[in-house]
Protein backbone atom coordinates (compact mmCIF):
# COMPACT_ATOMS: atom_id res chain seq x y z
CA UNK A 1 0.00 0.00 0.00
CA UNK A 2 1.49 3.09 -0.86
CA UNK A 3 2.01 5.88 1.43
CA UNK A 4 -0.39 9.38 1.62
CA UNK A 5 1.00 12.27 0.25
CA UNK A 6 2.66 14.71 2.49
CA UNK A 7 0.64 17.51 3.95
CA UNK A 8 -2.28 15.86 2.67
CA UNK A 9 -5.41 16.75 4.97
CA UNK A 10 -9.04 14.91 5.62
CA UNK A 11 -7.55 11.40 3.97
CA UNK A 12 -8.16 8.57 6.28
CA UNK A 13 -6.08 5.65 6.70
CA UNK A 14 -6.82 1.94 6.29
CA UNK A 15 -7.28 1.19 10.02
CA UNK A 16 -9.62 4.16 10.33
CA UNK A 17 -11.73 4.09 7.23
CA UNK A 18 -12.41 0.30 8.68
CA UNK A 19 -13.29 1.87 11.95
CA UNK A 20 -15.75 4.40 10.65
CA UNK A 21 -17.25 1.74 8.62
CA UNK A 22 -18.01 -0.77 11.39
CA UNK A 23 -19.19 1.96 12.90
CA UNK A 24 -21.70 3.09 10.46
CA UNK A 25 -22.64 -0.61 9.88
CA UNK A 26 -23.21 -0.99 13.97
CA UNK A 27 -25.49 1.86 14.24
CA UNK A 28 -27.92 0.87 11.53
CA UNK A 29 -27.72 -2.46 13.42
CA UNK A 30 -28.32 -0.86 16.77
CA UNK A 31 -31.60 1.11 15.06
CA UNK A 32 -32.79 -2.23 14.02
CA UNK A 33 -32.14 -4.28 17.41
CA UNK A 34 -34.58 -1.15 18.68
CA UNK A 35 -37.06 -0.92 15.95
CA UNK A 36 -37.80 -4.78 16.60
CA UNK A 37 -38.13 -3.98 20.05
CA UNK A 38 -40.49 -1.07 19.89
CA UNK A 39 -43.20 -2.52 17.59
CA UNK A 40 -46.79 -3.45 19.05
CA UNK A 41 -50.07 -3.62 17.74
CA UNK A 42 -50.05 -0.95 15.45
CA UNK A 43 -47.63 -3.00 12.99
CA UNK A 44 -50.78 -5.90 13.78
CA UNK A 45 -53.30 -3.82 12.84
CA UNK A 46 -51.27 -2.46 9.44
CA UNK A 47 -50.72 -6.28 8.47
CA UNK A 48 -54.81 -6.53 8.77
CA UNK A 49 -55.36 -4.03 6.72
CA UNK A 50 -53.10 -4.67 3.72
CA UNK A 51 -54.41 -7.87 3.99
CA UNK A 52 -57.98 -6.41 4.21
CA UNK A 53 -57.16 -4.63 1.32
CA UNK A 54 -59.20 -5.40 -1.76
CA UNK A 55 -57.87 -3.27 -4.68
CA UNK A 56 -53.45 -2.60 -4.38
CA UNK A 57 -50.99 -1.47 -1.99
CA UNK A 58 -49.70 1.59 -2.90
CA UNK A 59 -46.21 3.37 -1.78
CA UNK A 60 -45.47 6.91 -1.38
CA UNK A 61 -42.07 8.51 -0.44
CA UNK A 62 -39.68 11.53 -1.72
CA UNK A 63 -36.17 11.02 -1.96
CA UNK A 64 -34.25 8.56 0.10
CA UNK A 65 -37.81 7.77 2.00
CA UNK A 66 -39.22 7.06 -2.17
CA UNK A 67 -36.02 4.58 -2.95
CA UNK A 68 -36.96 2.75 -0.08
CA UNK A 69 -40.66 2.60 -0.83
CA UNK A 70 -39.53 1.41 -4.30
CA UNK A 71 -38.22 -1.74 -3.37
CA UNK A 72 -40.50 -2.38 -0.10
CA UNK A 73 -43.28 -2.15 -3.54
CA UNK A 74 -41.08 -4.68 -5.18
CA UNK A 75 -40.48 -6.90 -2.31
CA UNK A 76 -44.65 -7.02 -1.53
CA UNK A 77 -45.41 -8.00 -5.16
CA UNK A 78 -42.64 -10.39 -5.70
CA UNK A 79 -44.38 -12.54 -2.81
CA UNK A 80 -47.66 -12.17 -3.43
CA UNK A 81 -49.33 -8.62 -2.78
CA UNK A 82 -50.14 -6.32 -5.63
CA UNK A 83 -48.23 -3.22 -5.52
CA UNK A 84 -47.15 -0.36 -7.35
CA UNK A 85 -44.98 2.93 -6.05
CA UNK A 86 -46.84 6.10 -6.19
CA UNK A 87 -44.43 9.07 -6.89
CA UNK A 88 -46.04 11.96 -4.68
CA UNK A 89 -45.11 15.27 -6.75
CA UNK A 90 -46.71 13.29 -10.11
CA UNK A 91 -49.68 12.40 -7.90
CA UNK A 92 -50.22 15.83 -7.76
CA UNK A 93 -50.02 16.66 -10.89
CA UNK A 94 -52.26 13.99 -12.15
CA UNK A 95 -51.31 10.34 -11.21
CA UNK A 96 -54.28 10.74 -8.63
CA UNK A 97 -55.91 8.84 -11.39
CA UNK A 98 -54.20 6.30 -10.13
CA UNK A 99 -55.38 5.62 -6.95
CA UNK A 100 -59.13 4.39 -5.59
CA UNK A 101 -60.84 3.78 -2.67
CA UNK A 102 -60.10 0.33 -2.11
CA UNK A 103 -56.92 1.22 -2.38
CA UNK A 104 -54.41 1.05 1.10
CA UNK A 105 -51.55 3.69 0.79
CA UNK A 106 -48.19 2.77 2.68
CA UNK A 107 -46.09 6.73 3.05
CA UNK A 108 -42.73 6.56 4.03
CA UNK A 109 -42.14 10.04 5.65
CA UNK A 110 -38.93 10.07 8.52
CA UNK A 111 -40.13 14.12 9.41
CA UNK A 112 -44.21 13.27 8.53
CA UNK A 113 -43.67 16.60 6.94
CA UNK A 114 -42.00 16.52 3.54
CA UNK A 115 -44.10 18.79 1.56
CA UNK A 116 -44.75 17.01 -1.10
CA UNK A 117 -46.35 14.57 1.29
CA UNK A 118 -48.31 17.02 3.03
CA UNK A 119 -49.78 18.32 -0.07
CA UNK A 120 -50.72 14.66 -1.45
CA UNK A 121 -52.88 13.64 1.87
CA UNK A 122 -55.90 15.64 1.11
CA UNK A 123 -56.59 14.48 -2.32
CA UNK A 124 -56.26 10.94 -0.49
CA UNK A 125 -58.49 11.26 1.96
CA UNK A 126 -61.16 12.67 -0.81
CA UNK A 127 -60.70 9.97 -3.18
CA UNK A 128 -60.80 7.27 0.44
CA UNK A 129 -58.11 5.49 0.30
CA UNK A 130 -56.45 3.72 3.71
CA UNK A 131 -53.26 5.43 4.88
CA UNK A 132 -50.66 3.73 6.66
CA UNK A 133 -47.81 6.09 7.58
CA UNK A 134 -44.27 4.97 8.57
CA UNK A 135 -42.72 7.94 9.93
CA UNK A 136 -40.41 9.03 13.22
CA UNK A 137 -42.67 11.65 13.97
CA UNK A 138 -46.16 9.90 15.00
CA UNK A 139 -47.65 13.31 15.90
CA UNK A 140 -46.59 15.10 12.82
CA UNK A 141 -49.10 15.96 9.27
CA UNK A 142 -48.66 12.40 8.17
CA UNK A 143 -48.86 10.67 11.51
CA UNK A 144 -52.39 11.98 12.35
CA UNK A 145 -53.78 11.68 9.19
CA UNK A 146 -52.84 7.94 9.02
CA UNK A 147 -55.47 5.31 9.72
CA UNK A 148 -52.55 3.56 11.19
CA UNK A 149 -49.21 5.08 12.61
CA UNK A 150 -45.73 2.60 12.60
CA UNK A 151 -43.00 5.02 14.56
CA UNK A 152 -40.33 4.33 13.96
CA UNK A 153 -38.67 6.00 17.08
CA UNK A 154 -36.13 8.60 17.61
CA UNK A 155 -33.36 7.60 15.26
CA UNK A 156 -29.87 8.94 15.15
CA UNK A 157 -28.81 9.19 11.48
CA UNK A 158 -25.79 6.71 11.14
CA UNK A 159 -24.12 9.68 9.40
CA UNK A 160 -21.02 11.41 11.15
CA UNK A 161 -23.15 14.86 10.57
CA UNK A 162 -26.41 12.97 11.39
CA UNK A 163 -27.75 14.59 8.47
CA UNK A 164 -27.88 12.12 5.60
CA UNK A 165 -30.80 9.46 5.48
CA UNK A 166 -29.28 6.14 6.59
CA UNK A 167 -29.78 4.55 9.72
CA UNK A 168 -33.42 5.96 9.19
CA UNK A 169 -34.24 4.70 5.57
CA UNK A 170 -32.95 1.29 6.91
CA UNK A 171 -35.35 1.22 9.54
CA UNK A 172 -38.11 1.79 6.78
CA UNK A 173 -36.78 -0.89 4.58
CA UNK A 174 -36.46 -3.35 7.41
CA UNK A 175 -40.10 -2.06 8.35
CA UNK A 176 -41.73 -2.61 5.19
CA UNK A 177 -39.86 -6.14 4.60
CA UNK A 178 -41.15 -7.25 7.72
CA UNK A 179 -44.81 -5.84 7.03
CA UNK A 180 -44.52 -8.05 3.39
CA UNK A 181 -43.69 -10.61 4.76
CA UNK A 182 -45.60 -11.23 7.17
CA UNK A 183 -48.34 -10.33 4.56
CA UNK A 184 -47.04 -13.26 2.25
CA UNK A 185 -47.24 -15.93 5.64
CA UNK A 186 -51.63 -14.49 6.15
CA UNK A 187 -52.29 -15.77 2.66
CA UNK A 188 -50.23 -18.95 2.57
CA UNK A 189 -47.95 -17.59 -0.38
CA UNK A 190 -46.05 -21.22 -1.37
CA UNK A 191 -43.02 -22.05 -2.74
CA UNK A 192 -44.42 -22.82 -5.83
CA UNK A 193 -46.15 -19.46 -5.94
CA UNK A 194 -42.92 -17.76 -5.38
CA UNK A 195 -41.56 -19.57 -8.67
CA UNK A 196 -44.56 -18.12 -10.37
CA UNK A 197 -43.30 -14.79 -9.70
CA UNK A 198 -40.05 -15.80 -10.40
CA UNK A 199 -39.68 -17.69 -13.67
CA UNK A 200 -36.56 -16.23 -14.84
CA UNK A 201 -32.95 -16.16 -13.60
CA UNK A 202 -31.03 -18.84 -11.13
CA UNK A 203 -33.96 -18.58 -8.94
CA UNK A 204 -36.32 -19.20 -10.97
CA UNK A 205 -34.56 -21.87 -12.66
CA UNK A 206 -34.14 -23.54 -9.37
CA UNK A 207 -38.18 -23.13 -8.32
CA UNK A 208 -39.41 -24.65 -11.39
CA UNK A 209 -40.48 -27.99 -12.23
CA UNK A 210 -38.56 -30.52 -14.71
CA UNK A 211 -40.76 -30.80 -17.20
CA UNK A 212 -40.05 -27.19 -17.95
CA UNK A 213 -35.90 -28.43 -18.19
CA UNK A 214 -36.00 -31.80 -19.14
CA UNK A 215 -35.60 -33.07 -22.77
CA UNK A 216 -38.53 -34.38 -24.29
CA UNK A 217 -39.20 -37.95 -25.68
CA UNK A 218 -38.42 -37.16 -28.88
CA UNK A 219 -35.48 -35.78 -28.40
CA UNK A 220 -34.49 -38.62 -26.13
CA UNK A 221 -33.44 -42.77 -26.98
CA UNK A 222 -35.50 -45.26 -26.45
CA UNK A 223 -34.42 -49.33 -26.94
CA UNK A 224 -36.24 -52.50 -26.19
CA UNK A 225 -34.00 -54.65 -23.69
CA UNK A 226 -33.82 -57.13 -26.49
CA UNK A 227 -32.07 -54.71 -28.61
CA UNK A 228 -27.79 -54.65 -28.62
CA UNK A 229 -25.52 -51.95 -27.55
CA UNK A 230 -24.59 -51.11 -30.83
CA UNK A 231 -28.06 -50.69 -32.31
CA UNK A 232 -29.76 -48.55 -29.47
CA UNK A 233 -26.43 -46.03 -30.12
CA UNK A 234 -25.87 -46.26 -33.85
CA UNK A 235 -29.15 -46.82 -35.80
CA UNK A 236 -31.21 -44.04 -33.62
CA UNK A 237 -30.76 -40.20 -34.33
CA UNK A 238 -32.89 -37.52 -32.74
CA UNK A 239 -32.94 -33.87 -33.09
CA UNK A 240 -31.03 -31.01 -30.91
CA UNK A 241 -28.71 -32.04 -28.69
CA UNK A 242 -26.98 -35.36 -28.24
CA UNK A 243 -28.36 -37.31 -25.04
CA UNK A 244 -25.58 -39.46 -22.88
CA UNK A 245 -28.26 -42.26 -22.65
CA UNK A 246 -30.86 -44.65 -23.96
CA UNK A 247 -33.54 -45.42 -21.68
CA UNK A 248 -34.73 -49.13 -22.27
CA UNK A 249 -38.50 -49.87 -21.82
CA UNK A 250 -40.49 -53.17 -21.51
CA UNK A 251 -43.45 -54.34 -23.09
CA UNK A 252 -45.92 -52.06 -21.92
CA UNK A 253 -43.88 -48.87 -22.04
CA UNK A 254 -42.83 -48.76 -18.58
CA UNK A 255 -39.26 -47.97 -17.76
CA UNK A 256 -37.07 -50.55 -16.82
CA UNK A 257 -33.45 -49.62 -17.30
CA UNK A 258 -31.10 -47.14 -18.47
CA UNK A 259 -27.69 -47.52 -20.13
CA UNK A 260 -25.62 -44.33 -20.10
CA UNK A 261 -22.15 -43.10 -22.04
CA UNK A 262 -20.28 -44.02 -18.77
CA UNK A 263 -21.48 -47.56 -18.94
CA UNK A 264 -20.19 -47.59 -22.73
CA UNK A 265 -16.86 -46.39 -21.48
CA UNK A 266 -16.93 -48.61 -18.84
CA UNK A 267 -17.27 -51.30 -21.40
CA UNK A 268 -14.75 -49.84 -23.42
CA UNK A 269 -11.73 -49.40 -20.73
CA UNK A 270 -12.63 -53.22 -19.34
CA UNK A 271 -12.13 -54.89 -22.63
CA UNK A 272 -15.22 -56.39 -22.85
CA UNK A 273 -16.09 -54.97 -26.36
CA UNK A 274 -17.79 -58.31 -27.40
CA UNK A 275 -20.97 -57.01 -24.76
CA UNK A 276 -21.58 -54.21 -26.98
CA UNK A 277 -23.08 -56.63 -29.81
CA UNK A 278 -24.96 -58.30 -26.63
CA UNK A 279 -28.14 -57.66 -25.58
CA UNK A 280 -28.98 -54.44 -23.61
CA UNK A 281 -30.88 -55.94 -20.66
CA UNK A 282 -27.17 -57.48 -19.74
CA UNK A 283 -25.13 -54.50 -19.27
CA UNK A 284 -28.26 -51.93 -18.68
CA UNK A 285 -28.52 -50.34 -15.39
CA UNK A 286 -31.66 -52.49 -13.93
CA UNK A 287 -34.41 -50.07 -11.73
CA UNK A 288 -32.89 -46.63 -12.36
CA UNK A 289 -33.16 -43.42 -10.37
CA UNK A 290 -35.74 -41.45 -11.74
CA UNK A 291 -38.34 -38.33 -10.81
CA UNK A 292 -41.85 -38.09 -11.47
CA UNK A 293 -43.56 -35.24 -13.25
CA UNK A 294 -44.19 -32.27 -11.02
CA UNK A 295 -41.06 -32.61 -9.26
CA UNK A 296 -39.06 -29.19 -8.49
CA UNK A 297 -35.85 -29.22 -10.50
CA UNK A 298 -34.16 -28.45 -7.43
CA UNK A 299 -34.64 -32.24 -6.31
CA UNK A 300 -33.93 -33.40 -9.62
CA UNK A 301 -30.13 -32.04 -9.78
CA UNK A 302 -29.63 -32.94 -5.73
CA UNK A 303 -30.47 -36.44 -7.05
CA UNK A 304 -27.92 -35.69 -9.76
CA UNK A 305 -25.46 -34.48 -7.03
CA UNK A 306 -25.91 -37.33 -4.40
CA UNK A 307 -26.17 -40.64 -6.45
CA UNK A 308 -22.77 -39.03 -8.63
CA UNK A 309 -25.07 -39.40 -12.08
CA UNK A 310 -25.63 -37.79 -15.53
CA UNK A 311 -29.14 -38.60 -16.77
CA UNK A 312 -32.02 -38.81 -15.34
CA UNK A 313 -35.17 -40.40 -16.45
CA UNK A 314 -38.28 -38.35 -16.09
CA UNK A 315 -41.39 -40.89 -15.54
CA UNK A 316 -45.22 -39.89 -15.33
CA UNK A 317 -47.43 -41.96 -12.52
CA UNK A 318 -47.42 -44.91 -15.08
CA UNK A 319 -44.04 -45.18 -14.92
CA UNK A 320 -43.49 -44.29 -18.52
CA UNK A 321 -40.72 -42.04 -19.72
CA UNK A 322 -41.60 -38.68 -21.05
CA UNK A 323 -38.19 -36.86 -20.96
CA UNK A 324 -34.44 -36.78 -19.62
CA UNK A 325 -32.77 -34.62 -17.36
CA UNK A 326 -29.40 -34.35 -18.69
CA UNK A 327 -26.35 -32.82 -15.82
CA UNK A 328 -25.41 -30.30 -19.01
CA UNK A 329 -28.46 -28.86 -19.17
CA UNK A 330 -28.78 -27.96 -15.03
CA UNK A 331 -24.95 -27.63 -14.48
CA UNK A 332 -22.87 -25.95 -16.77
CA UNK A 333 -19.10 -26.01 -16.58
CA UNK A 334 -17.42 -23.14 -17.71
CA UNK A 335 -14.34 -24.73 -19.96
CA UNK A 336 -13.26 -23.23 -23.56
CA UNK A 337 -13.70 -26.59 -25.74
CA UNK A 338 -17.53 -26.53 -24.19
CA UNK A 339 -17.05 -29.66 -23.37
CA UNK A 340 -17.25 -31.18 -19.09
CA UNK A 341 -14.25 -32.70 -18.02
CA UNK A 342 -16.51 -35.93 -18.29
CA UNK A 343 -16.73 -35.20 -21.55
CA UNK A 344 -13.59 -34.54 -22.29
CA UNK A 345 -12.64 -38.09 -20.42
CA UNK A 346 -15.29 -40.18 -22.47
CA UNK A 347 -13.71 -38.41 -25.65
CA UNK A 348 -10.33 -39.63 -24.74
CA UNK A 349 -11.39 -43.28 -24.00
CA UNK A 350 -12.98 -43.60 -27.42
CA UNK A 351 -9.96 -42.64 -29.01
CA UNK A 352 -7.94 -45.22 -27.70
CA UNK A 353 -10.53 -47.74 -27.47
CA UNK A 354 -13.04 -46.26 -30.66
CA UNK A 355 -10.49 -47.92 -33.05
CA UNK A 356 -10.61 -51.63 -32.85
CA UNK A 357 -14.35 -51.51 -31.76
CA UNK A 358 -15.37 -49.57 -34.70
CA UNK A 359 -13.85 -52.09 -37.08
CA UNK A 360 -16.14 -54.70 -36.55
CA UNK A 361 -18.15 -55.91 -39.20
CA UNK A 362 -21.04 -54.10 -38.05
CA UNK A 363 -19.62 -50.75 -37.47
CA UNK A 364 -20.54 -47.99 -39.46
CA UNK A 365 -18.88 -46.31 -42.30
CA UNK A 366 -16.78 -43.41 -41.60
CA UNK A 367 -17.02 -43.79 -37.70
CA UNK A 368 -13.78 -43.79 -37.18
CA UNK A 369 -12.79 -41.10 -39.13
CA UNK A 370 -15.14 -38.75 -36.58
CA UNK A 371 -15.28 -40.03 -32.50
CA UNK A 372 -18.01 -37.72 -32.09
CA UNK A 373 -20.54 -39.72 -34.32
CA UNK A 374 -20.19 -42.89 -32.86
CA UNK A 375 -22.21 -41.12 -29.62
CA UNK A 376 -24.51 -39.45 -31.97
Amino acid sequence: MSALPAGSHGLLSSLEQLRQGREVIRAEASTLHALAEHLNDDFCAAVELLHACRGSVLVAGMGKAGLIGQKIVATLASTGTRSHFVHPSEAIHGDLGRIHRDDVLLVLSYSGETEEIVRLLPAVKQLGATVIAITGQPGSTLGKCAAVTLDLGAIREACPLGLAPSASTTAMLALGDALALVLSQMRHFSEEDFARFHPGGSLGRKLSKVEEAMRPLEQCRLARAEQTVREALLLQSRPGRRTGAVMIVDDSGRLAGIFTDSDLAKLLEARRESRIDGPLADVMTHHPTTVELGTRLVVACQLLADRKISELPVIDAQGQPVGLIDITDVWNVPVETGETNEENDRTRILKLHAPEVLSQPKAMTGLTRNVDTYWD
